[in-house]
């Protein structure tokens, strides 16, 4: 079927899921248009650590499929630096003792894993990992993202959807997909959809290139560094159930004091903003279609948690599926 002849699309959410899934169906030859209430870089993923791992979201087989799928695609993309995409190396470390056995499946997935030597890890820290993983410039990448869909021919344009049910009106399309993120609590009437509250400060990097996560337990909360070339994201927070959209400065103290125990150079990095995203955790991701009367297709795919970058790819191409079957 010619782009001409195939129904429309209209993808409802720019943030990496929903950009990803317009991408895989605009260079399916699907036309395909874009509706956001904010640009891609003011979206919650502009806020993600933005390291490939799953992260408050369920473990399963699908999603283990979807975060391979999505894998793959990011090693490739990590090969162009224009992506934001690049393969970096780095430690995960927890402050209990170490747990016996062969890494995590996810990390085993990656590929050279290896357990920290008990001089690789800051202070109060007990075990760890180190390895390579994909770690993204979200800025860097919603630009490139949003590039590639035009460049496929989709179009992206700054309006509010109130209802799915009406989304479509006006427009020539035989789908509608839900990338909303927690909007969709609302949007698509979902009580089981909360946010979980992230808080970043984006601050001068002095000279680091690996990443260090630490993981929160013993009473001390999530901690991590993320490196991208003159400047680092530091973070972090995850508070369920708090919509609170605004940076606040008691948190950002605590992340730049954790950050500082873990990297001394930090203490004289300059804070460049603070950044704020709210990750829509479920259960389960939603990921089906349904259709109601005679109206177009709805394929719902939200529902992430903290994994919307490892999972963007998989299950955009899944989406796409539901929408072109």
């Amino acid at each position: 079927m010619s782009r001409a002849a195939a129904p429309g699309v209209l993808v409802v959410g720019a943030g990496v899921v929903g950009l990803t899934t317009a991408i895989c169906l605009a260079e399916q030859g699907r036309v395909v248009l874009v509706r956001t209430d904010r640009p891609p870089v003011d979206t919650t993923s502009a806020v993600a650590g933005a390291i490939w791992g799953p992260h408050l979201v369920e473990d399963s087989e699908r999603t283990a499929g979807w975060r391979r799928e999505t894998l793959a695609v990011l090693r490739e993309l990590a090969t162009d630096p224009a992506t934001g995409v690049r393969i970096a190396h780095g430690i995960e470390a927890t402050r209990g003792e170490p747990e016996p056995g062969p890494p995590a499946g996810w990390l085993a997935e990656l590929g050279g894993a290896r357990r920290c030597g008990p001089g690789a890890l800051p202070p109060g820290f007990g075990s760890g990992w180190q390895y390579p993983a994909p770690l993204t410039h979200m800025p860097t990448y919603l630009g490139y993202l949003r590039a590639r869909l035009e460049r496929a021919g989709g179009t992206l344009e700054l309006a509010t959807v109130r209802s799915l049910a009406t989304a479509a009106a006006g427009l020539s399309v035989g789908a509608v997909v839900n990338c909303t993120g927690v909007r969709a609590r609302d949007l698509a009437g979902d009580p089981e959809l909360s946010p979980w509250r992230g808080q970043t400060v984006i601050a001068t990097n002095p000279g680091l290139t690996e990443f260090f996560i630490g993981l929160p337990g013993d009473g001390h909360e999530l901690v991590y560094l993320f490196p991208h070339g003159d400047t680092i994201v530091l973070g972090g927070t995850q508070v369920a159930g708090d919509w609170n959209p605004e940076p606040v400065p008691a948190v950002a103290s605590r992340i730049l004091r954790d950050c500082a125990a873990v990297e001394p150079r930090l203490r004289d990095a300059v804070v460049l903003g603070h950044r704020v995203g709210l990750r829509p955790v479920r259960p389960q991701v939603r990921l089906e279609a349904s259709q109601a009367g005679g109206g177009p297709l709805i394929v719902h795919n939200y529902g992430h948690g903290g994994a919307g970058v490892t999972l963007a790819w998989g299950c955009a191409r899944a989406a796409a599926a539901l929408v072109t079957g």
